[in-house]
């Protein structure tokens, strides 16, 4: 016989809507919100806090964490678009104070990854947002509406992915990386830098996110626009990593580009683009 679900007796109690189900055994937080017309799975785990707006559905092993809101008609942790996957017991983890929009799709994870997808804290999907299988996302990333991430994709901390971009499988995108709207991304994504256009190129450095956030001033990010441009220079940005290292040793961004950029893994990096000033716009997180 299957346990109740079990509800977290803590400062507050939980409140589960009648028009919601809660299957036996999920585990509630104290002070969760479960709306009308929810679906929790028995394996799912709402950690304290955790908002399910109406018309959410949970399945599987899914892990929220603490804080974290559900909008309307968003799923998690439903079967992977993947032909090989045949039931496995894979899951999600979504990190604390995350906000998942409208009609946002994030698949569980598949025994061609690590098993599990994975979202950070403080992150923001917005309306029809899609996360495919095994991604993996960062702290603090925007992923803007409509935008598409095949399986496997990684998006490093504090990364701005803006409306109607597609990333394909495996693809790595660095920290504070910005995506124009529409790019379509086939290759992996510097650190830092921006890149736009149908197939996407590199389109600078996220400048002012990188002034903003990390407190740079003029001169320190010119000196890692320097270095990306001796990255590309040579038209073989992974072999020219190694032999940059010395000349810039000891400016941590620039060896974090340059370690992202040696390990290729599947895909090489988006090639370098070439802009006019009135293309060249757009502002950082």
């Amino acid at each position: 016989m299957s346990e109740p679900a079990r509800v977290d007796a803590a400062s507050q109690p939980a409140f589960i809507h009648p028009a919601a189900h809660v299957a036996p055994g999920a585990q509630i937080g104290a002070g969760c919100h479960i709306g009308p017309g929810c679906i929790v799975s028995a394996e799912a785990v709402l950690e304290p806090g955790v908002e399910l707006m109406a018309h959410v559905v949970v399945d599987g092993r899914v892990r929220i964490g603490a804080g974290a809101k559900v909008f309307p008609f968003a799923t998690i942790g439903l079967p992977p678009q993947d032909l090989k996957y045949k039931g496995e017991p894979t899951g999600v983890v979504i990190g604390p104070r995350t906000q998942i929009r409208e009609h946002v799709t994030i698949h569980r994870g598949s025994t061609g990854g690590e098993g599990m997808t994975r979202i950070g804290a403080d992150c923001l999907l917005m309306c029809v947002a899609h996360v495919g299988h095994d991604c993996r996302i960062g702290d603090g990333v925007i992923i803007v509406n409509k935008v598409m991430l095949a399986g496997h994709v990684e998006i490093g901390d504090f990364a701005l992915i803006q409306g109607g971009a597609a990333v394909q499988q495996f693809v790595r995108i660095g920290r504070m990386a910005m995506v124009a709207g529409m790019s379509g991304v086939e290759r992996n994504v510097l650190p830092y830098s921006r890149v736009k256009g149908f197939r996407a190129k590199h389109a600078g450095l996220n400048a002012i996110g990188m002034r903003r956030r990390l407190g740079l001033t003029k001169e320190q990010v010119v000196v890692v626009a320097r270095a990306v441009h001796d990255l590309y220079r040579q038209g073989r940005p992974e072999e020219t990593a190694v032999a940059l290292l010395p000349a810039y040793a000891g400016n941590e961004l620039v060896e974090e580009i340059l370690g992202f950029a040696r390990n290729r893994g599947r895909h090489g990096l988006v090639p370098f683009g070439r802009w006019s000033d009135e293309e060249d716009g757009g502002e950082g997180s």
